[in-house]
């Protein structure tokens, strides 16, 4: 791993700060209090040991996540648990401030994509020998998702968002369309899209007079690196960084073939742009709306669906080209402060356990229907999978992991997932040719990547 920046990388970085996308923007028999053979039951001789616990929340997920950390406190009588909470965005922006301060939680809720811009940047600890002496690996999701290119550790998750393709069967039945396939390719997609997509006439994609200016009911809605590119891209063979996240890969024959999927799609009115966009109150609502007969979506973005009263199912997201299928994934992860000393680090690491280990814990959590359980124990079990009527395919979101990848996170995966945005766009709007914004794409992201990795 190449130098880590400190305190000075860590005020540089605030000037970058802009949510770009988020995993959540919106578990066998447990160890208990028992001492493990990695670090310990957090404190010497039964001394009292007072941890910092930082996360985002809900109302909903706050209230639960406070009678976990009391329960946790009565199989760890010698661990006393303070709290810091927050909205999302809120949460994160003091965050970084109080780890470029030296003052951040003991242990806190990493968004899956910064887990590697804490690791990188010397704010967390390396987790690998508690990891691999107190979990058993083949027991979770999601583990191997906080692994860097050495094969270290730095996180533990706390849920799992992967994605999957929404569709509204609703529109579908109406259309006389057949519901997705898992052999579905992208092309399969696009062309079911098209007699889905219905302007204010009353005309599908399909038809002769169709237009693509005015839209009333889009094929698919279309969005962000999460849920939007990222597996078209994937999926042709391309992709942004390289393995090792240092270097760009943008400007390749693949990407450009993805590309011109996805222009095609949006330029025909089958697939939302960021114009189209901007009509909603969210880049997220449109599903939930009834706009869009279909989205590419994370775990999380059932509650909206539901919330919305539609008829709608889940299913594995199309194959590229060459039959390759991948869904992106974020696992949100508990880290825990490299600048905690002993005592308070190993008492961060029973909290992690309790929540990674205990059945009863997972189960709690899994009820809020905020993310996909990352012990196999739960997630596998009606407890997950038949945690609702709808949607009825919840089996998909644990197939997809078989093939799930990160969104290359890397210590500045904010800067350049905004810069390789701005040239997608244009290229989206018709301001630039694919070629061009490719090109530029390809510049502005290594130019972000060297200002890290290469000082």
């Amino acid at each position: 791993m190449k130098k880590r920046k400190g305190f000075h990388g860590w005020l540089a970085a605030l000037l970058f700060i802009s949510i770009v996308a988020s995993g959540c923007g919106n578990a066998s028999e447990g160890k208990g209090g028992t001492a493990s053979s990695g670090a310990g039951d957090g404190g010497d001789n039964g001394k009292k040991v007072e941890i910092l616990l930082g996360y985002y929340s809900s109302d909903s997920s706050d209230t639960k996540m406070k009678e976990l950390i009391e329960q946790f406190e009565k199989q760890h009588p010698n661990i006393k648990v303070k709290t810091q909470s927050a909205p999302y965005g809120q949460f994160y922006q003091k965050l970084d401030t109080q780890i470029a301060a030296g003052q951040a939680p003991d242990v806190w809720l990493s968004d899956g994509v910064y887990v590697m811009k804490y690791a990188q940047r010397g704010a967390a600890k390396d987790l690998t020998d508690w990891i691999e002496s107190d979990l058993k690996a083949d027991e979770y999701y999601g583990l191997d998702f906080n692994k860097d290119a050495d094969g270290r550790y730095w996180g533990v998750p706390q849920g799992i968002q992967v994605g999957v393709l929404f569709y509204n069967k609703d529109m579908f039945d109406k259309a006389g369309v057949d519901y997705p396939s898992d052999e579905w390719t992208w092309e399969d997609l696009k062309a079911t899209a098209a007699k889905l997509t219905v302007d204010a006439s009353g005309k599908t994609a399909e038809d002769s007079g169709f237009d693509a200016a005015s839209v009333n009911q889009f094929g698919l809605t279309f969005f962000s690196i999460t849920e939007g590119w990222f597996s078209v891209m994937k999926s042709y063979g391309g992709g942004v960084l390289d393995e090792k996240a240092e270097n760009s890969i943008v400007n390749t024959p693949e990407n450009k073939q993805a590309f011109e999927w996805m222009v095609d799609g949006m330029q025909r009115g089958i697939i939302t742009d960021p114009v189209d966009l901007k009509s909603f109150q969210s880049n997220t609502a449109v599903f939930p709306s009834g706009s869009a007969a279909m989205r590419i979506g994370i775990y999380a973005r059932v509650q909206a669906a539901n919330e919305a009263g539609l008829n709608y199912d889940v299913t594995m997201l199309p194959k590229g080209p060459d039959g390759k299928r991948v869904s992106p994934v974020i696992a949100n992860s508990w880290v825990i402060n490299q600048k905690s000393n002993d005592e308070k680090a190993k008492a961060a690491w029973e909290w992690i356990k309790y929540w990674a280990t205990e059945d009863d814990v997972q189960k709690q959590w899994t009820e809020l229907g905020e993310a996909v359980p990352v012990k196999k124990s739960v997630a596998q079990s009606e407890v997950f999978l038949k945690a609702g009527e709808k949607p009825a395919n919840r089996q998909a979101f644990l197939d997809s992991l078989e093939f799930a990848q990160t969104l290359d996170n890397n210590a500045v995966w904010e800067e350049w997932v905004g810069k390789f945005n701005e040239n997608a766009e244009r290229a989206f709007l018709g301001d630039a040719t694919i070629d061009q914004a490719l090109s530029d794409a390809d510049a502005a992201v290594q130019s972000v990547l060297d200002d890290f990795y290469k000082k």
